[in-house]
């Protein structure tokens, strides 16, 4: 074809409407993809605390002025100005009104300003007593500042967690890939189908189960019982190798076999042919198959909900939802600023590794 007439082609108007098409589909793709990620920023970033109001834009901060219902007399400043307060959690002034003491609490998530008393200062009705400023990092100070609600910990808890996991779901798989792709023994096929089989059923058909069985380890074995690390990550392993295996066995047949045949003529043995040969050759979908045992255990929630009961020994998703479980004191802004916050380890990891997922991904495709 000419370059005039390809040029005259590609400039017909199927091929423009053709062109026009495929690019409404990827923009409105992009936007359905990337609007999630704005509105969690967005959430993150306004001061309000609401999820009524929100909005693409946050809104400005602003300074909220607390006014006296009845008049009375203060009696202590509780949090001078510029303490960063926690809405309802907090109290700012301890007041006497009719006789009776009367704590006044953070209206909002801010800081305290420009209190207009001293202790024994005596105040009327609708006097101004103190202001509550906002910022648009608010959410972030009180995620990374709660000494009763500890993220950080929950954040490490998760990353040791979701690691000691991965690691030990790729050790085991592997072994197990190995063994079915390259030895032939009875009963073989069915225990590969057995496995495929017990992954259908959800792990919450077993939950009971699952807890009675940490509960009656923890009585031998303190360290892998209900309430510990160790008995999460047991559980986690014991659920993380089924469909696992069966990604690692395609893999591993589609490497040729005379590498393991020369091998052992040459008088190495199963477990040097497997370590020293093999090994380094499947490393894409060792890749792929410790990154979604990260992703999935550091994501993971009902399991972790009810195996840990210790505050200080919650993983992240379980400690976010305290954040929204109260049914009148939800911080959706400190929810959303402790998920982009607990988000970049499993995004590091993928920017670190995309290279070797898609191989992963691909190359175990070529044989069954």
């Amino acid at each position: 074809m000419s370059e005039t007439a390809r040029k005259r082609k590609n400039s017909s108007p199927v091929h423009n409407l053709r062109l026009t098409l495929q690019i409404s589909i990827l923009t409105a793709a992009a936007i359905f993809a990337v609007f999630p990620i704005i509105w969690v920023v967005s959430a993150a970033l306004n001061p309000a605390q609401s999820m009524v109001t929100q909005s693409i834009i946050p809104p400005l901060p602003e300074v909220r002025v607390v006014y006296a219902n009845a008049p009375g007399t203060l009696l202590q400043i509780a949090s001078p100005n510029g303490t960063r307060v926690e809405r309802s959690a907090e109290l700012v002034l301890l007041v006497e009104v009719d006789g009776d003491e009367k704590e006044l609490r953070a209206i909002k998530n801010g800081y305290v300003e420009n209190i207009r008393l001293s202790v024994g200062d005596s105040f009327a009705e609708g006097d101004a007593l103190y202001d509550i400023s906002s910022s648009y990092f608010i959410n972030f100070d009180t995620l990374l500042n709660t000494p009763r609600k500890p993220y950080l910990r929950w954040l490490v808890n998760s990353c040791i967690i979701a690691s000691i996991s991965a690691v030990i779901i790729v050790m085991i798989t592997a072994l197990s890939a190995y063994s079915f792709s390259r030895f032939r023994f009875q009963g073989r096929r069915s225990l590969l189908v057995l496995i495929l089989l017990v992954q259908v059923f959800p792990n919450l058909l077993a939950l009971v189960a699952i807890y009675l069985m940490l509960q009656q380890i923890g009585n031998h074995i303190p360290f892998l019982g209900l309430n510990t690390a160790g008995g999460l990550i047991l559980v986690y392993i014991g659920g993380g190798m089924g469909i696992n295996i069966w990604l690692m066995k395609g893999f591993f047949d589609s490497v040729p076999r005379d590498i393991d045949e020369s091998a052992l003529v040459d008088g190495a043995s199963h477990w040097q042919v497997y370590w020293h040969l093999i090994f380094p050759l499947v490393r894409p979908v060792l890749v792929v198959v410790g990154i979604l045992s990260f992703v999935g255990t550091y994501n993971e929630f009902v399991l972790a909900r009810v195996m840990l009961r210790d505050k200080d020994t919650w993983t992240l998703m379980v400690g976010l939802w305290q954040y929204i479980s109260a049914n009148f004191a939800q911080d959706w802004g400190v929810f959303a600023a402790g998920a982009i916050i607990g988000a970049l380890p499993s995004l590091a990891i993928y920017l670190m590794l995309q290279d070797q997922i898609v191989g992963g991904l691909t190359q175990g495709a070529v044989k069954g």
